[in-house]
């Protein structure tokens, strides 16, 4: 691999399997070849997972866009009175999943919403708790740490009682990555005073954790944050995952301005940030199985080249999702399984469909064109 001398040390330290340290990260955001820092990446998630690609064929469910929070990042937040606003009933969010498995592969749920002022958190359960019933064979990744945290707070029960009541009583098998942020209290005192501190997502993530539920983790870079904030989010997330062992896989979020406060003062993120902070976030993160590259909000081929920037994970066909296009996602709202598997195999990988826990569900064959490195025309197992 050629670099500049400048960056010899951090690429000896990847190709012996060594820690990179805070000063390590903060350089590399300031690297300006590209195509060095996608390849190092890229050897890291060769010796991780080999050349897999993992997605879900899943469904998204956001039960309500009531939100107290009304981060200034957010454009899905509404009050109850304003335009737009709703709050699924149990019927309806029932309809929204029995629509999505006319799809015969549907694996799961990502159940996401909003912080509703008046809902009790027993009224989230209970829906949660209807479609594990309806549909018992769909896994449930469901919540953030915020909205666990909200849940606790409005209940008056603690986070471990919040968790598991919805394992035990609904189903929740893992909780998703969102509401992190950055976790630095300067941004979140600016951006989001109204919902879960650092520590607080930070904890949620470790009472989890020590209930045997696995979660993700994410980092919504490209507003107010500083580069050395990004490196110190990573940070903060590797030496939880030292403790714990807990999470399955990194969401890198890029900033979607349009209908925000901060769409004024703010633009989005360029494609070059988007792959440089995953590429990093793949060397910085020795301790985490996957990266994820989020094609709703990357775009679908930056997602497919960011698989040659350290991402092993493209998500899924996600059916319909709303919060993020609400904020000026320009993807489409969903990706059939087939276009999935044919952006994978473009990349010369081997697309695996996945639970939420990584677990692989079918075996399907790698890339067969004459183009495909032949190492990857291979089955999953």
């Amino acid at each position: 691999m050629l670099c500049s001398e400048e960056y010899r040390d951090i690429e000896e330290k990847v190709l012996r399997g060594e820690r990179l340290s805070r000063a390590d990260g903060i350089r590399l955001f300031h690297c300006h070849d590209i195509a060095w820092l996608g390849a190092l990446a890229d050897t890291v998630r060769r010796r991780k997972c080999g050349d897999v690609v993992y997605y879900n064929v899943n469904c998204h469910v956001n039960l309500t866009n009531i939100c107290t929070s009304r981060c200034k990042f957010c454009a899905f937040g509404r009050d109850a009175e304003d335009a737009g606003a709703y709050a699924m009933t149990k019927a309806q969010a029932i309809a929204v999943v029995r629509d999505a498995m006319r799809d015969p592969d549907l694996a799961g749920l990502h159940i996401v919403s909003g912080l509703h002022p008046t809902w009790t958190f027993e009224e989230y359960l209970d829906i949660v708790r209807a479609l594990h019933e309806t549909f018992p064979k769909l896994y449930i990744k469901g919540f953030t740490g915020v909205e666990i945290t909200h849940f606790a707070k409005t209940s008056g029960l603690s986070v471990r009682e919040v968790l598991t009541r919805l394992r035990d009583e609904a189903g929740l098998q893992a909780i998703a990555g969102g509401g992190a942020e950055i976790l630095s209290d300067r941004v979140r005192g600016r951006l989001c005073p109204n919902k879960a501190t650092a520590a607080e997502w930070l904890a949620v993530q470790r009472t989890a954790h020590e209930l045997g539920i696995r979660s993700n983790a994410s980092m919504l870079y490209g507003h107010i944050e500083t580069l050395e904030e990004r490196v110190d989010h990573l940070l903060a997330l590797r030496d939880l995952q030292d403790e714990t062992g807990g999470f399955l896989t990194f969401i890198c979020f890029p900033f979607l301005p349009a209908h925000t406060e901060l769409g004024q003062t703010v633009k989005q993120t360029s494609m070059w940030d988007d792959l440089r902070t995953l590429a990093i976030s793949r060397l910085m993160l020795d301790n985490f199985p996957h990266i994820k590259a989020y094609w709703v909000m990357l775009t679908v081929p930056v997602a497919q080249v960011a698989l040659g920037f350290g991402a092993d994970d493209i998500d899924g066909t996600v059916h319909k999702e709303t919060i993020l296009h609400d904020a000026g996602a320009t993807s489409p709202e969903a990706l059939s399984e087939d276009r999935i598997i044919r952006i994978i195999r473009e990349a010369g990988r081997v697309p695996a469909p996945c639970d939420c826990n990584y677990h692989i569900l079918r075996r399907l064959e790698g890339p067969t064109s004459a183009c495909a490195p032949a190492a990857a025309a291979q089955t999953v197992h």
